[in-house]
């Protein structure tokens, strides 16, 4: 019988957390554990311990009894404009809670581990991005990522950090992505208004989680960008999920992200280069309409 590795994911309650316990489920070669904020267990037919990042003992604690071979943590603050105001909190879960993580690694030894970032360290004026290119994160979510990074890099242990953009996907439980956002609205009739300035390559839940388990699985340690193959801005993606799902796309309305006054600046012109991805962990990312194909199938959309 061959040897599962202990698997320990931070925030397994989250969109991307869901589905990499479903698909390391799947895969049969982990006893996961799974930790998020909140009481109830989302996924089914794992061990769960409810507890908070933010507590340094909890992380030294989960880490130390139950000695994981890799760690992945999901678990950030997402919230771009209230990041301004929270940055205390912000700052707690994406840099303290990173830097207390790669701590117990390094302490307890030999742990892989691997994070998820984002694009919002780019300024966004000259996307996509390269692995290699500069980081100028413009508020504070992104600042507060950046040293999440910074903090892994500097521990000195076997690290995987995967930058990744606009995220969707089969997700069950929690709020709706954007995808799902954008058919409950034109579904029931409501016009939005959808920004045609920023530009992204959007990323399936499940491509990203499959790559988070291939670095696992291969031992591949480095900064990796994660996408999708197709660029385009935030307008033209919502008609394409219209388009798909045969909703009215006259509800879609394009404005400049200037008009929506947010606290936040974006990275307009984003995405990620996956060029690196692609050679060293044999990442295919699945087309934008066999996503929606997906989905539609998976949560009966």
């Amino acid at each position: 019988m061959s040897y599962k590795k202990n698997l320990l994911i931070f925030g397994s309650n989250g969109m991307l957390g869901q589905r990499l316990v479903y698909l390391a489920k799947h895969q049969g070669k982990y006893e996961i554990l799974g930790t998020s904020y909140e009481k109830e267990n989302f996924n089914d037919g794992i061990e769960y311990i409810q507890g908070d990042i933010t507590n340094k003992e909890f992380i030294r604690d989960i880490i130390k009894t139950n000695k994981p071979d890799v760690i992945v943590n999901t678990a950030a603050y997402t919230n771009v404009d209230k990041a301004e105001e929270e940055k205390d909190l912000c700052w707690k879960v994406n840099a303290l809670a990173v830097e207390n993580i790669a701590k117990y690694c390094k302490i307890f030894e030999n742990i892989h581990f691997i994070h998820i970032s984002t694009d919002y360290v780019f300024d966004g004026k000259n996307g996509p991005y390269k692995e290699t290119d500069r980081v100028n994160p413009l508020g504070y979510y992104g600042k507060s990522k950046l040293a999440g990074e910074n903090a892994i890099i500097i521990a000195d242990i076997p690290y995987t950090i995967l930058r990744t953009n606009v995220l969707y996907g089969p997700a069950k439980k929690g709020r709706p992505d954007f995808v799902k956002w954008v058919i409950e609205q034109l579904r029931n009739g409501n016009q939005i208004r959808i920004v045609d300035d920023q530009i992204n390559n959007p990323t399936y839940l499940d491509d990203l989680a499959l790559a988070a388990l291939k670095s696992a699985d291969m031992q591949k340690y480095g900064l990796f960008h994660i996408g999708g193959n197709e660029l385009l801005n935030r307008y033209e993606f919502t008609l394409k999920i219209a388009e798909f799902f045969e909703l009215d796309k006259k509800l879609i309305i394009p404005i400049k992200t200037s008009e929506l006054n947010q606290k936040a600046k974006r990275p307009l012109k984003s995405g990620l280069v996956i060029d690196k991805a692609k050679q060293e962990l044999n990442y295919i990312p699945t087309s934008l309409i066999d996503t929606f194909e997906l989905m539609r199938v998976e949560l009966k959309l």
